[in-house]
């Protein structure tokens, strides 16, 4: 079975389409990324400026 010239160009342009595809894909995924770093990071701050607050706030002797 011969490949004709047309084949092979919508051939080409199909994986070129998935390229570039992929490569967006790839940027989504850097962008999500990043972003549940952040995230992660600003509850960490959050948190550790929770329990520093809580530890301000108990009166000494450790009762309420």
């Amino acid at each position: 079975m011969a490949v004709s010239e047309d084949d092979d160009v919508t051939s080409n342009r199909a994986v070129r389409q998935m390229e570039d595809c992929i490569r967006e894909l790839e940027r989504q995924l850097g962008r999500e990324t990043l972003e549940v770093e952040i995230l992660k990071e600003a509850l960490d701050k959050s948190r550790s400026k929770k329990r520093t607050w809580l530890a301000q706030s108990q009166p000494k002797g450790g009762s309420r």
